[in-house]
């Protein structure tokens, strides 16, 4: 018979791996010269604008890069989607009563996405939300993935507390560099897997 310690020692063991990898990623891509991650990011956005999925798509989720800590930079993939017609929304991070409420806020233009406070850009607050059913496409950023679209983030927990809210029926994609690509990412129970991972140089389908 199982112990009914084994639950807690197996998520200890699965923290800690995480922890290990997460900070063993962020070492790597820290590694990187900005002029190289920036090229890499290029061919990512060019990779993303090829996809069929993602050009059918009339409103799509991204992320501002916080580019000192070295994230995919989707900055162009912002100003082509716009001038599709595209419908862009951004995650937003605000106080609660019960500590942060978190989520995604349309963005009218490139210009009201702004740092506000927190650690990332966001739409301004008076921004219209993001409900079920508003958002065909969420690009996720990471630190690591494996082919499973399992990811390993900074540790926040945001995107596994957010995309419940919007998938289904939108898509999550993981979007990172190929090097942050594992063969297998420690998962727990509350880990949300995510439907594609695409980085510079593939794209996965789960």
């Amino acid at each position: 018979m199982d112990s009914p310690l084994a639950p807690d020692l197996l998520r200890e063991v699965t923290a800690r791996a995480k922890k290990q990898i997460r900070k063993r990623m962020q070492t790597l891509r820290s590694g990187h010269p900005a002029a190289a991650l920036a090229l890499r990011s290029q061919h990512v956005v060019t990779r993303l604008l090829a996809e069929d999925w993602l050009l059918a798509a009339r409103s799509v989720a991204l992320f501002w890069p916080i580019l000192e800590r070295g994230e995919v930079d989707l900055r162009g993939l912002d100003e082509a989607l716009r001038a599709r017609g595209s419908a862009l929304y951004y995650p937003f991070m605000e106080p609660a009563a019960t500590g942060f409420r978190t989520g995604f806020r349309l963005s009218s233009t490139v210009g009201d996405v702004a740092v506000r406070g927190g650690k990332f850009a966001e739409p301004p607050p008076g921004a219209p939300e993001a409900t079920r059913g508003d958002v065909e496409v969420v690009l996720v950023p990471a630190l690591a993935a494996d082919g499973r679209g399992h990811r390993i983030g900074y540790g926040a927990g945001y995107y596994d507390a957010t995309l419940g809210d919007l998938c289904p029926p939108a898509a999550a994609t993981i979007v990172l560099f190929d090097f942050q690509l594992l063969a297998e990412i420690p998962a727990e129970p509350h880990d949300v897997a995510c439907a594609r991972v695409v980085t510079d140089r593939r794209t996965l389908s789960i």
